[in-house]
């Protein structure tokens, strides 16, 4: 167990939920309507006004997968038609109980942006729940053999334009999980509706698009 593929999927709480003050605090750079509804969209983006609702892990060297996600002690987890990925229901302070034990002993981390949004997302979520992390996700920036980022090594850590996991994907000749119907902006809408299931195949989806730009970028990497 050497190397891992991790990402995370996220549901903000409904706006007009939070107190006043939050509110206030929240809109207080937006100007006009529009950045007004804009900044209300992106409470999913926040580990103090959202929750997680799937961590999905790949092991890179077997190509095995396992998917948490949302959902209660009745459901009943399942595997993909390939065998390839075991969809596993839990609540969030379950799910992050699971991860940090699964995670534990990979050598390497790899995600695409997962500095700027699922380590710290991942590590704030559970001091908010009582949930003991079994090792840090965000080791010092420049190195790359704990947490590999693909978002910061393919703009050599932002000296170069970012482009995101679907515009990359399409460059480098790999299925974008962003077409196939679902994207991150979904969640929220998907998780009201209880569409877990749909969420756990589009992260998976996630899971071995990263995993196919990461060997594709490291295959032609000097020795």
């Amino acid at each position: 167990m050497s190397r891992v593929v991790l990402d995370i999927e996220t549901s903000g709480v409904p706006f007009d939920t939070l107190d006043a003050d939050a509110q206030t605090y929240l809109l207080k750079f937006a100007n006009g309507d529009d950045e007004r509804e804009e900044e209300k969209r992106k409470v999913n983006l926040y580990p103090y006004t959202a929750r997680i609702i799937c961590i999905g892990m790949l092991n890179i060297d077997s190509g095995q997968a396992r998917v948490y996600v949302e959902g209660g002690e009745e459901d009943e987890p399942w595997d993909s038609e390939d065998a390839t990925t075991r969809y596993i229901p839990a609540g969030e302070r379950e799910m992050l109980e699971r991860f940090w034990e699964d995670i534990a002993p990979y050598r390497q981390i790899v995600t695409f942006n997962g500095r700027g949004f699922d380590a710290p997302f991942l590590h704030v979520r559970s001091a908010l729940l009582g949930v003991k992390a079994s090792r840090n996700l965000m080791p010092p920036r420049y190195g790359s053999s704990s947490h590999f980022d693909l978002l910061d090594q393919l703009t050599f850590f932002h000296a170069t334009r970012r482009f995101n996991l679907d515009f990359l994907c399409t460059a480098f000749g790999i299925d974008s999980p962003k077409r196939h119907g679902i994207t991150g902006h979904d969640m929220n809408a998907l998780a009201a509706e209880g569409r877990f299931r749909e969420i756990a195949e589009y992260n998976a989806r996630d899971l071995r698009a990263t995993r196919d730009l990461y060997l594709r970028w490291m295959a032609a990497q000097p020795d």
